[in-house]
This record gives C-alpha cells, sequence and structure tokens, in this order.
C-alpha cells in the first residue's frame, strides 16, 4: 500500500516538471477610434487663494465642483448638480446624496 502511494506519488511530481507550459502574452486590444474621449476626463486645478487651496474640477472646460480645503477646518465642497451655474455647498460627498446627472441631448 505504501509502495503503491509512493509510486503514485513519484509519477506526479515527474510528469509536473517533465512538461514546462509555454505561455503567449495576449494581445493588447485598443478600444474602437472614437470610443475613448480625452475631452471627457475631467481636469483638476489646484489654486492657492490666500491661506485656502481650491480644486477645481472640469470636465470639457465645464467648472462642475470646487473643493476648498482651509488652512484650519474641514474641507467643504461646492457642487453644481444642475449645470446652471449655481453651486450648493456640501461637506462631504456621499454616494447616496449624488444623483447621476447625465447629458444625454445637448444643443
Amino acid at each position: 500500500m505504501r509502495l503503491t502511494t509512493l509510486f503514485l506519488l513519484l509519477a506526479a511530481t515527474l510528469t509536473a516538471q517533465a512538461a514546462p507550459v509555454q505561455l503567449e502574452p495576449l494581445p493588447v486590444i485598443l478600444p474602437p477610434p472614437g470610443m475613448v474621449d480625452a475631452a471627457s476626463e475631467p481636469q483638476v486645478s489646484i489654486v492657492q487663494r490666500g491661506p485656502d487651496r481650491t480644486e477645481e474640477f472640469r470636465v470639457r472646460g465645464k467648472l462642475y465642483m470646487i473643493k476648498v480645503t482651509p488652512p484650519h477646518g474641514t474641507p467643504y465642497f461646492l457642487i453644481d448638480p444642475i449645470g446652471n451655474g449655481q453651486f450648493q455647498r456640501m461637506n462631504e460627498i456621499t454616494p447616496n446624496l449624488m444623483v447621476p446627472l447625465w447629458v444625454l441631448f445637448s444643443f
């Protein structure tokens, strides 16, 4: 019984070492042209206004959020939820508060 178990273990280790698998790298698949728009990436500008540090977030040149970090205190956010230029102050951003607002059509 011990001899057959030893023989099986020896055979399994020899077959595992005998044939190394040659792996080929996967080809790089690029997205179709026009699918990735570099202009839709958010641009962040960090500006020091007096003692406050502000971070301005823009998409396609349109300002949609400002993060203000005062030297003493907690940071707060100014968010334009509709896109009409009227900012609302929020002390924190939570996922259940932010409703996705996608632009379906623009003229």
